[in-house]
């Protein structure tokens, strides 16, 4: 009988690759994300986001060689990726785990984080209770909760009052619609319907009709990236709700270039709230969407996970920089703290009570600008926290 834990083997391994790790010359970061499957694109984004710091900044921090080594998790795979991150430190030895499209699949790398002490830097999983996994995750995204709670705040401020909420039904549009109806009723306004879709809907008409019928000021919805937002904007526009003054408001995603591209015209005059958009203006945004598109030779505009991704490995080289490149979870969490820079996105700084991010979320409309689609920003709620902590 085998009387040695799982977690027990773990740290033996760990105790064995240790002594030659300690004098090697080169940081380890293993990255887990989607590089096949349907979230793909997703995975290519983040890949180029981090790619593209490197273009920038070179592949050197306090005197090391920053090696990335990435693994693919295949789509929603919460024990692939758990597999995958304890390869990455057990066997290739990484000093940082980072990445992770999915909330499912960065809560199950979180335990072996944990259990290994080593620093965990989330790039996109948006669920608010992420950070609170172990002291050794931290966050360069956002969380659901922290989009939704300013847009909920701008449309009461801009005259909505009954409003109805329409999300997939999944984690992360559960969490939009509680976030937004919470805040909106607490402001006195009044959610008139809330409908949760099939994660799978591809026909959005009876649920667009419902909202018609109801003639509620706005409409807030939450859909997964994508060709989901697309289809259902398009019913929007065909059942007539535009011209019905209901307002559309949409949470981060809406300004990316795939879905500007396949939603076209149909999107002019949508609201989103969120921090990143290639479209937005600034010098530090002109000079990471010139450096994204030399590294993926112009085949696609950066997204928000590319933005996050990039502003991941800024972090990273910022806090071993601090540490004189030790990577050991303790000094690198440390060191963490005060964290603050400038990023395509704005000025961005970590929590250190939480380890979770805090940065401007902008609302915005999708305008045409000399024949081009822009999400163009029009308002702005600055150092907004995760309001969920």
């Amino acid at each position: 009988m085998n009387r040695f834990t799982p977690g027990f083997c773990l740290i033996v391994a760990l105790l064995a690759g240790g002594a030659a790790h300690a004098q090697d010359d080169t940081i380890r970061i293993g990255v887990i994300t989607s590089l096949s499957g349907p979230a793909a694109e997703s995975g290519a984004q983040m890949k180029a986001g981090i790619d593209t710091w490197l273009r920038l900044n070179g592949d050197k921090v306090a005197g090391k060689r920053i090696e990335v080594i990435y693994k693919d998790d295949t789509g929603t795979q919460p024990d692939i990726a758990k597999r995958l991150a304890n390869e990455l430190v057990t066997r290739d030895h990484v000093d940082v785990l980072a990445g992770f499209v999915f909330t499912p699949n960065a809560m199950a790398a979180a335990g072996v984080a944990d259990q290994s002490r080593t620093p965990m830097v989330v790039m996109n999983a948006a669920a608010s209770s992420l950070t609170a996994r172990s002291p050794y995750v931290t966050r360069v995204s956002y969380t659901i909760a922290q989009s939704a709670k300013p847009l909920a705040e701008w449309a009461y401020r801009t005259g909505a009052r009954r409003v109805f909420t329409v999300v997939a039904d999944y984690a992360p549009g559960i969490d939009a619609e509680t976030w937004f109806n919470k805040t909106f009723t607490a402001l006195g306004g009044k959610i008139v319907g809330s409908v949760r879709m099939p994660l799978g809907s591809v026909d959005y008409g009876a649920f667009v009709q419902r909202v018609k019928d109801e003639k509620p000021d706005a409409i807030h919805v939450f859909l997964p990236n994508g060709q989901p937002m697309v289809a259902f904007t398009k019913a929007y526009r065909e059942k007539g709700l535009d011209k019905a003054n209901i307002r559309f408001l949409g949470g981060e995603g809406w300004g990316d270039e795939d879905v500007l591209k396949a939603g076209g015209d149909s999107l002019v005059g949508i609201y989103s709230s969120g921090f990143y958009s290639y479209t937005r203006p600034g010098a530090d945004n002109a000079s990471f969407v010139d450096a994204f598109g030399k590294t993926v030779g112009g085949r696609m505009q950066p997204s928000f996970l590319a933005a996050s991704s990039y502003d991941g490995m800024a972090l990273i080289a910022k806090t071993l920089a601090r540490t004189g490149g030790k990577a050991g979870g303790a000094a690198f969490m440390q060191a963490l703290k005060g964290y603050t820079s400038s990023s395509p996105r704005g000025t961005v700084t970590i929590d250190p009570a939480t380890r979770d991010i805090v940065q401007t979320i902008y609302i915005r409309r999708i305008d045409k600008r000399d024949g081009r689609l822009v999400a163009t920003e029009i308002d702005r709620f600055d150092a907004v926290k995760d309001p969920a902590k």
